[in-house]
């Protein structure tokens, strides 16, 4: 493709825009003065990364909010950058290619694509489908959102291998030719409406996974969730082979007397009982039924795949069991960025009394339901962040038991003084964490690193 040959302007350094970098600096024959890199913020990080592109010849624009009256043949942009804002709407009015990371490893691959979607268990169901074909012998490659960049995985693989990619919704709406042979949806419940305008925005991107498939793809959709059921139809209707998931109904990937049964074409394959897997939670059912489909659809053996289906734990801050301190059980689920993925973590602990530490930044949405449940399920939640008093104002009018605090360490301090041994204290902050923290992963560490260090007897 001559764009892939021509000037290049990147939008945003990540570890998806470094990973462009990289690229476009070892195209063969490149001139290093061919790629720009735009940053929209000017931090002494960022003006340290653009001293070290400055010398390989690079060149950087820190604080940018448009192009700077340059021209390229292709945009690579950031999933951080929205489409409202002013460098973006730059450069989609520059009339060149604006794609995304994810697109241009497509591009670039040698090697065939899993993709997996859905607002809330991706990253779950990516690392786990990666497992499940690395039990077959198959040379699988977990990326994309999941922290190596695609387009890394996609430069380094070769032969008989295959990427797993995780696609956010940012990712995907800049896609224009991504074909996954086997793409997953999983889940559609408002999020990141901040960034795509409304929830038919974000679902139009989210459906973008299915947009290329054709005959001897396979589109796996869970059909429990209202949002991805209603996607379920078009995805089939463009030839791709439809695999339907439910945990409660009549489905090709279901659930039949507490054991994981899969049909992805070629009869039923009974796999393993619910109670065999080592991930909390029905919301992790449904993901080991999507996961299990994909890999045998790929072409891992059933023997395979049901002993990678006992074999696989818990990802670091998705339900990851830190430790217990004086008969308390403190979990690390700061991937929970949102209302529904705390919702599906309340269900994962029996009927243990719950703490749930709830804050950070707000992505637009609604905390009512969260209330509504938490007051259910949970003996107190303690509220912390900037979005403190939206999640008081909701807690309030359902009635749901809280406190407050002042920062996560904060709050887990105020949960410590109030648990008792046989309780949960479970970080799933409904919310984004860029008010206190680098990332959800840091936010995770510290919390990790925080409860690793109380008093107290520990196991």
């Amino acid at each position: 493709m001559k764009e892939l040959e021509g000037r290049v302007a990147i939008l945003g350094l990540g570890r998806s825009g470094e990973a462009v970098v990289d690229w476009a600096l070892d195209r063969h024959g490149a001139d290093p003065s061919d790629v720009v890199v735009f940053a929209e913020h000017d931090t002494p990080a960022l003006r340290i990364a653009a001293e070290r592109l400055a010398e390989r010849g690079a060149r950087s624009v820190i604080g940018a909010s448009d192009l700077a009256g340059d021209t390229f043949d292709l945009v690579v942009a950031s999933p951080g950058i929205a489409p409202h804002r002013p460098l973006m709407v730059a450069a989609r009015a520059s009339g060149v290619p604006v794609i995304s990371e994810l697109e241009l490893a497509f591009r670039v691959a040698r090697v065939p694509m899993i993709a997996v979607t859905g607002t809330n268990g991706k990253t779950t169901t990516t690392a786990l489908i990666a497992h499940l074909l690395a039990e077959a012998g198959i040379d699988a490659r977990a990326a994309g959102n999941i922290g190596h960049p695609a387009l890394a995985a996609a430069r380094e693989l070769s032969g008989d291998a295959v990427i797993v990619a995780e696609c956010s919704s940012f990712q995907l709406a800049l896609t224009v030719d991504f074909h996954p042979r086997v793409a997953v949806l999983l889940n559609i419940t408002p999020d990141h409406i901040d960034w795509h305008g409304s929830l038919e925005a974000y679902t139009a991107d989210k459906e973008r996974i299915f947009a290329n498939q054709t005959a001897g793809d396979v589109a796996i959709v869970d059909i429990d969730d209202p949002g991805s059921a209603a996607v379920s139809v078009r995805a089939a209707s463009r030839g791709a082979s439809l695999v339907s998931v439910s945990t409660v109904e009549p489905a090709d990937a279901r659930v039949e007397a507490g054991t994981l049964v899969v049909d992805v074409g070629s009869g039923p394959q009974v796999l393993v009982r619910v109670d065999e897997l080592l991930i909390r939670g029905s919301h992790n059912v449904a993901n080991a039924l999507a996961a299990a489909a994909a890999a045998l659809a790929f072409g891992a053996s059933v023997a395979a795949v049901r002993e990678g289906l006992r074999t696989f734990t818990a990802i670091e801050h998705r339900l990851e069991p830190v430790a217990t301190v004086a008969g308390v059980s403190y979990v690390n689920d700061s991937k929970a960025t949102n209302p529904d993925a705390v919702l599906k973590a309340l269900t994962a602990f029996g009927e243990r009394p719950l703490i749930t530490l709830l804050g950070g930044r707000n992505k637009g949405n609604d905390f009512d339901e969260l209330a509504r449940m938490c007051g259910q399920r949970c003996r107190l939640c303690v509220l912390y962040g900037e979005s403190q008093p939206e999640l008081e104002v909701a807690f309030r009018r359902a009635g749901a038991p809280f406190d407050l605090a002042s920062g996560m360490l904060g709050a887990l301090e105020a949960a410590r003084g109030v648990a008792r041994a046989g309780d949960v204290v479970l970080l799933s902050p409904a919310c984004a964490s860029f008010d206190e923290f680098a990332d959800f992963e840091d936010r995770g560490r510290t919390f990790t690193g925080a409860v690793r260090a109380l008093p107290g007897p520990t196991t």
